[in-house]
Order: structure tokens, then sequence, then C-alpha cells
């Protein structure tokens, strides 16, 4: 029994320090980010313009199918059941508010933030970032605070394709294989779209963001000098960036659900 208990109080201790480090690093980026400066102002836009281009663009091939198929599949499910105001409002809530923004975090999760993660852990084990301070320039400026602003950018950006996708395509979709008239289809999901609904979707997408990032660059700089703990570090990221995402989602649905 003791022996429970104390695993259990070493772990439970262990994973407060990891969420302070994450909470600690976050808001030093933001601070740095916020600060601003003349210092490498090029090579900071030139880096945050490529994270963007990386995670937003080059995912467009990924996330347009998938919104695709899920905006397609619910809304098939739904027009059994729905009359058509309920369908149009069962629509936004269910892709704009929940599935919109985990989806789209699932889908950088997969493909960006590993890469991140293992771009910081090999710089790590190179000392690249030592170098970089050494050289008087602050590794937050230049290294940690590009990915941050560029990844949540971008991550706010597939959002708002994913439901644009997934609301159009979901209309096609069960246009052509139901017999629901749709005529006011489009009408009744902008009449049904209220602030709130807009606001939860980004406030989900920028606090994936954030912390994605976060997770991604503490398990990269955890990594030391050992090359072979790259693997799991990256392992470790995108399992912890998953699972805070949806214990955000959770929270931030039910703050504006009750």
């Amino acid at each position: 029994m003791r022996s429970f208990i104390g695993i259990t109080g070493r772990k439970t201790i262990r994973a407060t320090d990891h969420l302070l480090k994450l909470c600690a690093l976050a808001c030093r980026i933001v601070l740095v980010v916020s600060r601003g400066g003349r210092e490498g102002k090029l090579m900071v836009r030139r880096i945050v313009t490529e994270q963007i281009y990386f995670t937003a663009v080059q995912a467009l091939a990924v996330i347009v199918p998938v919104a695709l198929l899920t905006g397609s599949m619910i809304l098939l499910q739904v027009s059994k059941v729905s009359v058509q105001y309920n369908f149009s409002r069962t629509a936004i809530v269910l892709i704009i508010r929940e599935l919109g923004p985990i989806v789209t975090a699932l889908v950088v999760i997969l493909r960006t933030a590993t890469a991140v993660t293992i771009e910081i852990g090999y710089m790590r084990v190179l000392g690249e970032l030592e170098a970089i301070e050494l050289n008087g320039i602050d590794p937050m400026r230049i290294v940690f605070g590009p990915r941050l602003v560029g990844l949540t950018t971008a991550l706010v950006c597939l959002f708002v394709v994913f439901d644009v996708v997934a609301i159009a395509g979901g209309y096609v979709a069960v246009w052509m294989l139901t017999r629901i008239p749709l005529d006011n289809f489009m009408n009744q999901i902008i009449k049904s779209l209220t602030p709130t609904d807009l606001i939860v979707g980004l406030i989900k997408a920028v606090s994936f963001g954030l912390v994605i990032t976060s997770t991604c660059l503490q398990r990269g700089f955890e990594v030391g000098k050992r090359i072979n703990a790259v693997p799991m570090a990256t392992s470790k990221a995108a399992v912890e960036s998953f699972l805070y995402c949806m214990v955000i989602n959770v929270f931030v649905s039910l703050v504006f659900y009750i």
C-alpha cells in the first residue's frame, strides 16, 4: 500500500512539474514574441513564413480529403433524424464547435508537431541552440517564438478551411445521396451561426496551437545530448499534445455549454 502511494505521489509530482514547465515555457515565448525587437527580424519572418507554409499550405492535401469525408459522414447521419433548421444547427455544433478544432489539431500533431520535436531535438543534440545563445541571440526569439507563431497561425487557418470544406462537402453529399430539400441549407447555416460558435472554435484552435507547440518544444529541448532519445521524445510529444487538446476541448465546451 505504501509502495503504491509512493509511486502515485512521485508520478503526480513529475506530472505537475512537467505541466508547470510547459506553462512557463509558453508564457516566456509569448512574452518574448510580444516584446518584439529589431535583431533578426528578417530571419524571424522567414521562419514564421516557412512554418506556416509547411504546416498549413502543404497540409491542404491532407486536411481537405479529411474534411470532405468527415462532413459528408456527419451530415448524412444527421440528415436522417433532423429537420432542416435543426439539421443546420446540428451541423454547426458538431463541425465548427467540436470536430473541426480537434480533427485539425490531430492532423497538425501527426504531420507537423512530430517534425518540430525532431528538429529541436537534433538542434539540442548538435549544440546548435547553445551556439545561437553564445552568439548573443536569444533562442526563444529566433527558434522557439517563430515556431509558436507559425504553427498556431497555421492551425487557425486549417481550422477555417476544415469547417468550410466539411460543410460544403457534406451539403453536396446529402444533396446527391438523399431526397432532403436543401434549397435554403446555406442560408440556414448562416442564420444559425452565432458569434459564440466562432469564438468557441477560435479559442480551441488558438489553445491547441499554443499547447501543441509548447509540448513539442519542451520535449525536444529535454533530449539533451542523447540522440537515441529523439524518437522517444517525439512519441511522447505527439501523445501528450493530443491528450492536452482533448482536455482543453472538453473544458472549453463545458464552459460555453453550461
